[in-house]
């Protein structure tokens, strides 16, 4: 039987990895390597940010990604937690009744939608501010070459 409370909390937890799937699908499936590969391809850029500093164009591309990892698997969470029993034990529980307690909505389950909204929202804000700024750093770098170009181009036409 598939606890939703339980389930909330793992996929808030290890969801980017897509440990979520294998408590609830009983196996590591396409979507669990899907869920993995931009984990996997954000913490790389962290690394990669650590190694080389945040000037690193790469890193700044990469870093992203596991923020949009958190953020999917913490909308994940929330719809797992608001899913009413009923159809949580129709999809999860089959062989059990319809109003079996592992479905039920508990105040775990609640604290775990609300970590999820405050942890997926956090993470998915940081993750598109920190994109912009690089972006923005960098068109800033830039500008100062950018000028002599525009310059040259007056002055010819």
């Amino acid at each position: 039987m598939k606890n939703k409370t339980l389930a909330v909390w793992l996929t808030l937890l290890a969801g980017p990895l897509g440990l979520h799937r294998v408590y609830l699908h009983k196996r590591f499936d396409a979507i669990s390597w899907l869920l993995l590969l931009p984990t996997l391809t954000g913490a790389y850029g962290v690394l990669r940010a650590s190694d080389i500093g945040l000037d690193d164009h790469l890193s700044w591309v990469l870093i992203p990604w596991i923020g949009l990892s958190v953020a999917a698997s913490s909308l994940t969470a929330i719809v797992y937690g608001l899913m009413e029993t009923e159809k949580w034990n129709a999809r999860f529980n089959p062989k059990q009744p319809v109003e079996c307690k592992t479905g039920a909505t508990g105040w775990l389950t609640i604290g775990g939608v609300i970590a999820a909204l405050l942890l997926g929202a956090t993470v998915l804000l940081s993750s598109i501010a920190f994109g912009f700024q690089r972006y923005f750093e960098y068109q800033a770098e830039d500008a100062p070459g950018i000028a002599p170009a525009l310059e040259l181009k007056k002055s010819a036409g």
